[in-house]
């Protein structure tokens, strides 16, 4: 006897956003642009740094600038990237999830390089972003050490994570529009001055400086920089929307082309000496200005960081979710959707931005260690792509053509970044290999295990477990019994459940449960399916739950178990004669099994390297009762083998 139900309604997540609001496009404009938006404050001032300002540099860098923009944030993201949507859920991992269906081995190889090396850039942005705002305070003060105020305000924003973003995250959007708004302003200010800027808006100005002006290739590694929170309109298009992401991305756009034109217009009038350490976006102020440009760029700049830390713990979750990252305790500070908080990647990402605060103490600096990371997390995400369009059966020349196209965009930003690896990109790449290296121990490592588990036939345990339930002379363990099982066929089950219940210690209890997680590609799947193996003493439970939905299996067990009273499949009450008649709910005990793996060192060398590194990253991460929400339930913790490989070296002989 069988029966499935959901445990919420899927057309709950329909509500996201069939058509675009005035309150959506102002949330968007809080959540998404935070990154894209604060690149103008120092962008083009990397490309003038130690290069002498020209005409020709500054035509060529500015029309790279809009073409960037153009070309792989508008065309690439939202007109392509942003209908590979997984049921309105995009990022590099929501992709993957939908493309598992195509069964490629090696696909899972661009996720989590792309995932890694975001979250690798989630360690640079927040000090690049905050610095380059304080950073104003110079043309004040001129020998002020921002070092102090930039540590002040990255640590209190990491501080402030866990207790979420309710109150504040109402000002985002607000304080956002005030800031883009600013930016087109100012732009415009300088732009009405010198209109010869507008020749920028022809591309041949930037493939003439790439072709001509000597080492202007190299150039691409700050001009990327236009660009690196591009992925953030893919990755948070389940939060606000496709559509409100069109319309507020018009007006962000608009107000950054007019920002960088105003940019070059300035540069135009004030040909001849480089930069330096001059910040150029502050150079456009006027005197009068300055304080309160520094104060709502600041702003912007801790809303950019807080939008890349959210989406990192969004990340981190979609990862563990698909079994790419370790289990690690997550909560919920608030009741807003998607706002979730994990501890231990916030104070990870912490100490890496007091770090890099530290070493590189100025922005100009941490650009040589910015974009590298971005730049691999798109070349992951159009191979990705590719094969989305495959899977809707797109025309091949069409897939060859996004390859060629973008392959040789963003491989030529790649390159030019790689110029930069002796001065600060060493940096992305250590974090991002780091991030990288957790994950593939993890697959690796549960990919052997896995291998290494052996299963029986459920059906031979069957009368034997039936005779147990009813068995006198063993005590009772509990009134529920309740195991996890990893077995995806309902006719099998691990040897462990078997060696727990029969050999180990027999646990005789009056009704047990099979509790088995599928994660399912649909991000907000959650539904149930009952089995009852045995009438009134055993029940397999299969809950089917969406990437991005908490397995807390303590609190949907209690909800199918209700279900299951209501309909008169289920008795629950005590069988325990004093206590039955008191109409009480009989006891529950969750049995979690943690494997062991004798004899590790008879596998060969790089599986039992690949363990030990998987066995280190589980006893850093959170428990099996916590990453199931079994805190506040009654559970035991029992050690079964793995698997017990054959020793033939150490056969006895009887005297």
């Amino acid at each position: 006897m069988t029966n499935s139900t959901a445990l919420a309604p899927t057309a709950a997540h329909q509500s996201l956003h069939s058509r675009a609001t005035t309150a959506g496009t102002l949330i968007a404009l809080g959540i998404v642009y935070g990154d894209i938006g604060t690149s103008p404050l120092y962008t083009v001032r990397g490309v003038f740094v130690s290069r002498p300002v020209t005409e020709e540099v500054v035509l060529g860098t500015v029309s790279a600038v809009i073409w960037t923009l153009t070309l792989l944030t508008t065309v690439k993201y939202v007109f392509v990237a942003m209908k590979a949507d997984n049921h309105g859920e995009g990022g590099i991992l929501s992709l993957y999830a939908l493309l598992r269906r195509l069964k490629v081995k090696w696909l899972y190889l661009p996720a989590i390089i792309g995932a890694a090396a975001l979250l690798a850039d989630g360690i640079i942005t927040p000090p690049i972003s905050v610095s380059s705002a304080i950073e104003g305070l110079r043309i004040l003060k001129p020998d002020l050490d921002t070092v102090p105020i930039v540590l002040v305000i990255i640590v209190g924003l990491f501080a402030f994570q866990q207790a979420g973003t309710a109150i504040i995250g109402k000002l985002f959007g607000p304080v956002m529009l005030v800031f883009f708004s600013m930016l087109a302003v100012l732009g415009v200010t300088h732009l009405v001055q010198e209109w010869s800027i507008l020749r920028a808006l022809n591309p041949y100005y930037a493939v003439h400086m790439i072709l001509t002006v000597p080492g202007a290739f190299w150039l691409l590694g700050s001009i990327f920089l236009c660009s690196t929170g591009a992925e953030a309109l893919y990755a948070d298009m389940g939060h606000v929307g496709r559509f409100n992401i069109y319309v507020s991305w018009t007006f962000v756009k608009s107000c950054l082309l007019l920002n960088y034109l105003g940019q070059g217009a300035w540069l135009l009038r004030h040909l001849g000496a480089p930069l330096g350490e001059r910040n150029l976006f502050f150079l456009m102020i006027p005197a009068w200005g300055l304080l309160p440009a520094i104060i709502i760029c600041t702003m912007a700049t801790i809303i950019a960081s807080q939008a890349l830390i959210s989406g990192s713990f969004t990340l981190i979750i979609e990862a563990l979710r698909l079994n790419f990252w370790p289990k690690v305790k997550i909560s919920y500070p608030t009741e807003l959707r998607g706002q979730a908080y994990v501890p231990s990647l916030n104070w990870i990402l912490c100490a890496g931005c007091i770090g890099v605060v530290l070493h590189f103490r100025e922005s100009g600096r941490m650009e040589a260690a910015f974009g590298l990371a971005v730049t691999v997390t798109m070349l992951m995400t159009t191979v990705l792509l590719a094969y989305y369009l495959r899977l809707h059966r797109r025309n091949v020349v069409l897939i060859g053509l996004l390859l060629a196209v973008y392959f040789t965009i963003e491989g030529s930003f790649l390159v030019a970044n790689l110029r930069k690896f002796s001065q600060g990109g060493w940096l992305s790449v250590l974090l991002g290999t780091a991030l990288l290296g957790v994950m593939v121990s993890w697959i690796q490592g549960r990919r052997i295990r896995n291998q290494l588990a052996q299963f029986t036939p459920l059906a031979d345990y069957l009368p034997l477990l039936e005779k147990l339930s009813v068995d006198q002379s063993v005590a009772k363990f509990a009134t529920h019994l309740v195991y996890l099982t990893k077995s995806d066929d309902p006719k099998q089950v691990e040897n462990g459940i078997i060696h727990s219940l029969f050999r180990k210690n027999p646990k005789r209890a009056d009704l047990y449960y099979l509790i088995h997680v599928v994660t399912t590609d649909d991000p907000y799947t959650k539904t149930y399916h009952v089995t009852h193996i045995l009438p009134d003493n055993l029940m397999r439970i299969e809950f089917r739950l969406g990437f991005r939905v908490d397995h807390a299996i303590n609190y949907m067990f209690r909800q199918v178990l209700t279900d299951l009273v209501k309909t008169e499949d289920l008795d629950i009450t005590s069988r325990y004669e004093s206590l039955r008649g008191q109409d009480m709910t009989g006891d529950f005990q969750f049995v979690i099994l943690n494997r062991t793996l004798p004899y590790q060192g008879q596998l060969r060398t790089w599986k039992s390297a690949v363990l030990r590194g998987y066995g280190a990253l589980r006893w850093l991460g959170a428990s099996e009762q916590q990453s199931f929400g079994l805190d506040n339930s009654s559970f035991t913790i029992e050690n079964v083998p793995l698997a017990l490989p054959p020793r033939p070296e150490l056969q006895l002989t009887r005297d």
